[in-house]
């Protein structure tokens, strides 16, 4: 294959990937990314994105809808949204446990206001809960799609981490869309601390498990039951492999570290949170 075939095939890719990403707008928290999931209007992106109910969906074409939200998980950085539209293009669902260290991907999103801007890497890493990319991406890019060089998209774009693009797997999102999980009652966005992750809680809501614990807004998750957290996904799947009522939370709270302890009634969560 000649460099200008190449150079028209990854032209078209991004045009079609272009075509399933969104623009997110919630609040006053400016904006992020998300992925048509499905035709009928079902759009994927971070829970740090969709922080609030009052959530507006921009589409490649120009339309735009307010969106239900109707899945949110701060413990994994997902929200589902809905919006009155139907025959979209939706995303092409890859199989992220497929990916092989050094496939190219790509990505998309909506960083410092650029609609659909197109970004290049190879994997770093994979495994059945994230995708670690060599990738740049920017604020905004969050809730958008990592995709495979054949448009099937792999992940969802969610932090940089030592310089690599880190997504939530397409795998996650399923088991996401489909389970019901421990819930904290908070909304998280991940931080990089000196020598390990932290989870800065954003809010914390009404009756729920967090705010029975006494977990305030600015406090900074680092661990659960003495295991610290390395990816964003640790803190859903430590709570959701113990039988425990009772969980310690490691807190970081003006410098100072903190335990707080998480309590679920018969071995779910005390309050849903949606």
């Amino acid at each position: 294959m000649t460099i200008t075939a190449i150079t028209d095939e990854l032209a078209l890719l991004a045009a079609k990937l272009r075509n399933i990403t969104v623009e997110v707008r919630s609040g006053s928290l400016g904006s992020g990314s998300g992925v048509i999931w499905q035709k009928d209007g079902l759009i994927i992106t971070n829970a740090h994105v969709a922080t609030s109910n009052k959530t507006t969906v921009e589409l490649s074409d120009g339309r735009t809808f307010d969106a239900v939200r109707t899945h949110f998980d701060p413990q994994q950085d997902l929200a589902a949204l809905k919006i009155a539209a139907t025959d979209l293009n939706a995303a092409t669902i890859g199989d992220a446990d497929a990916l092989r260290v050094g496939e190219l991907v790509l990505a998309v999103g909506n960083p410092f206001g650029d609609s659909g801007a197109v970004t290049t890497g190879i994997i770093h890493t994979s495994d059945q809960r994230l995708v670690m990319a060599d990738i740049q991406l920017y604020p905004g890019n969050s809730g958008g799609p990592l995709a495979d060089c054949l448009g099937r998209v792999v992940g969802i774009n969610t932090m940089i981490a030592n310089n690599l693009a880190v997504a939530i797997s397409s795998s996650t999102v399923k088991r996401f869309l489909n389970g019901n999980r421990r819930k904290l009652g908070v909304t998280l966005q991940p931080v990089l601390l000196k020598r390990t992750l932290g989870l800065l809680i954003l809010s914390v809501h009404s009756q729920s498990v967090a705010e029975a614990a006494g977990l305030q807004v600015g406090d900074v998750l680092i661990g659960v039951s003495g295991r610290s957290l390395s990816q964003p996904n640790d803190l859903s799947n430590y709570l959701n492999q113990s039988d425990s009522k009772s969980l310690p939370l490691q807190v970081l709270r003006g410098g100072q570290q903190y335990i707080y302890y998480a309590v679920f009634q018969d071995g779910k969560t005390a309050v849903e949170v949606t």
